[in-house]
């Protein structure tokens, strides 16, 4: 019976991400189903309110966000939460946070920059959307249903002992070591009309992936080893790391002590 409640706790917290996945991207692109909120609107109530509130919002999801996917927290968070849902409960958590930023998320009104060319325009939520699809495709390229939680109550059902995934660089991990960030980014900052309030969510958002990565990567190296700090040397964080042949051909060079001595 637990193992049947762990699985369908684990479908929960997965399909609640599939639901607000899909609520961020019309909440960004102000698509508004019903009486859903968006990103854009008036402002009502003082703008240095409406800025507070948001930080806070924007605040409030980072930090659990980063402190629960910690190897040390999840060591304590083990002990009370059984471990087949403990990435579940990870991303149960982190759907509630987003659900409550985008339903309390204050506009603050004003325009950074706004695109009038239809064709720029067309091309730049072109765009959006691939960011928006990069962001699940680069999940499936890893483990999709194991990043989730899925895969390790799946495992739980069956009565089989959930091991680590090995360490692979498949398409888009080759070219830079986040593409998960990459898409994020772009879904971010893809818009013909930029407001202020999107500004600020981007801004924010982008700022703390930025200084979540180096914690994430060092936890990499604790556990790959040799084998990520290989990889980090060989391929740009989220720009493409372009080494010229040449260039290569006379670094080797020096590495074996041929070079010549002017």
């Amino acid at each position: 019976m637990r193992r049947v409640s762990f699985f369908i706790y684990g479908c929960f917290a997965y399909l609640l991400f599939v639901a607000v996945y899909a609520w961020m991207g019309l909440f960004i692109v102000n698509l508004s189903v019903g009486r859903i909120p968006t990103i854009d609107g008036p402002r009502s109530g003082p703008l240095w309110l409406a800025v507070l509130v948001d930080v806070l919002l924007i605040a409030a999801f980072a930090v659990p966000h980063t402190v629960m996917a910690r190897p040390t927290f999840k060591r304590w968070w083990t002990q009370y939460v059984p471990p087949p849902i403990e990435r579940s409960t990870y991303v149960l958590v982190s759907c509630l946070l987003l659900i409550l930023l985008m339903w309390q998320w204050k506009p603050l009104g004003g325009v950074a920059w706004d695109v009038t060319r239809p064709a720029v325009r067309i091309a730049l939520y072109g765009l959006f959307a691939v960011g928006w699809l990069l962001v699940p495709a680069v999940s499936f390229m890893i483990h999709h249903f194991d990043l989730f939680g899925a895969r390790q109550v799946w495992l739980h059902l069956m009565g089989k002992d959930y091991a680590d995934l090995p360490f692979r660089t498949p398409l888009a991990y080759r070219v830079v070591r986040h593409p998960l960030y990459v898409g994020w980014f772009t879904v971010f900052w893809a818009t013909p009309t930029m407001t202020v309030t999107h500004l600020v969510f981007a801004g924010l958002l982008t700022a703390y992936i930025l200084i979540a990565i180096p914690f994430e990567e060092r936890n990499l190296v604790q556990h790959f080893g040799e084998q990520y700090r290989t990889y980090r040397r060989r391929v740009g964080m989220l720009v493409p790391r372009v080494r010229l042949p040449q260039a290569e051909q006379f670094a080797a060079l020096g590495q074996n002590g041929c070079g010549v001595a002017q």
